[in-house]
């Protein structure tokens, strides 16, 4: 039995079975050396209009923007326009003269911090940036800055100024946190370029790579193939997510490269196979292969590792933007080792194996995603259907 009649006897029923109790719809593409082994779409884009998933419906892919993203930073490392060892206030001085809380016999204080962000803790998440929440002070401040603005005329430059007013969670380089750091990459990109993150990779990415459905707003032509986004409560019924998606309405200034992407799988599909074949894809050639080695490395140290403890990423590690399969047994995972990826809030799935060759995109649209149980599971039937 050939490889993708294993993949079809193993990952239809699987993908049918996340359907029930999961999102209401969901595809998936895998593609080795170069032939789509198994290309699928199941379920329904909008439920109540029995809209059913095609190979061109449109997903916000959320933080799969960022590996976007990062590549795009690395074509431009790969020109010798900034070192990963550069203090990020060399290129946006607003992050000069930082500051971070400290813990002092249970009172909390502000004091600088103990060396400057390095545009490689953008990468690595490893900045003291966080996203908006409730359990820091940082956190806290980042979460008001946010709701005394309308994201929507907020531009990258604008949100990295804001964001480089607030002390930050720890001192750069010490621990991992996930958070905005991939936005300030963003704008980054912008001032090295003198374009919007969206020009720039219209121009240097999507456009050679044929990705025309790939873009941070949507079109009035393209909206009826938008996908709606559920909610599904843990025990409960999927309901259509109320909250409007003004980022992405024409007319928004806000290019999130942490997480404002929206795609179609057959475009992201591109996207990923560039990676598993080293850096080109049908004449396209991004990045050097030595360019994703590095990007597809471990760069955390041993206490970053210990932050970096999500469920589902048991085993591995981090690199410029991607999890890093380091230890296949502390994940009970059947990937190689060197596997990398990422996925997207509302539980998209990438998954890169250059060893084989490999890559897989997975596209579905809920909240919660199920993301701890859906993905290592894709993952085992893929790898287990492979020769």
């Amino acid at each position: 039995m050939n490889t993708s009649k294993r993949l079809e006897e193993r990952l239809t029923p699987l993908l049918k079975s996340i359907t029930e109790k999961g999102p209401a719809g969901c595809a998936c593409t895998v593609v080795q050396r170069g032939e789509v082994l198994y290309k699928e779409t199941l379920g329904y884009a909008d439920l109540e209009k029995k809209q059913e998933i095609t190979p061109d419906t449109i997903y916000r892919i959320y933080s799969m923007t960022k590996v976007i993203t990062c590549v795009a930073a690395l074509m431009l490392y790969e020109k010798g326009l900034y070192l990963l060892n550069d203090p990020l206030e060399e290129y946006l001085p607003a992050f000069k003269n930082q500051q971070t809380f400290r813990d002092n016999n249970g009172t909390k204080s502000l004091s600088p911090v103990t060396n400057p962000i390095l545009i490689k803790d953008l990468f690595t998440m490893t900045s003291g940036l966080t996203y908006p929440g409730e359990d820091t002070e940082t956190e806290r401040q980042t979460r008001t800055m946010l709701e005394n603005v309308k994201r929507e005329t907020m531009d990258m430059q604008a949100l990295s100024k804001g964001l480089a007013t607030i002390p930050l969670e720890f001192d750069p380089g010490t621990r991992w946190k996930y958070g905005f750091s991939h936005d300030v990459l963003t704008a980054l990109i912008e001032v090295l370029t003198g374009q919007t993150v969206g020009e720039f990779l219209k121009k240097e990415i999507f456009d050679p790579l044929g990705m025309i459905d790939t873009s941070f707003r949507i079109t009035e032509d393209k909206r009826n193939r938008l996908c709606t986004i559920y909610d599904r409560p843990e025990g409960g019924a999927l309901t259509p997510n109320t909250k409007t998606d003004a980022s992405y309405q024409p007319g928004s200034r806000y290019e999130s490269g942490g997480g404002g992407l929206l795609s179609t799988i057959g475009d992201y599909s591109q996207f990923a196979q560039l990676l598993a074949k080293g850096g080109e894809h049908e004449g396209v050639r991004l990045l050097s292969s030595k360019t994703i080695q590095l990007m597809a490395t471990n760069h955390l140290n041993p206490q970053q590792l210990k932050d970096f403890n999500w469920q589902q990423l048991r085993g591995y590690g981090y690199g410029l933007g991607v999890r890093v399969m380091m230890d296949p047994a502390a994940g009970g995972s059947n990937s190689s080792i060197g596997e990398f990826g990422w996925a997207g809030l509302a539980g998209s799935y990438m998954l890169i194996d250059p060893k084989e060759e490999l890559s897989v995109v997975y596209m579905q649209q809920m909240l919660p995603s199920q993301e701890p149980f859906i993905h290592p599971r894709l993952r085992a039937a893929i790898y287990g259907a492979l020769d």
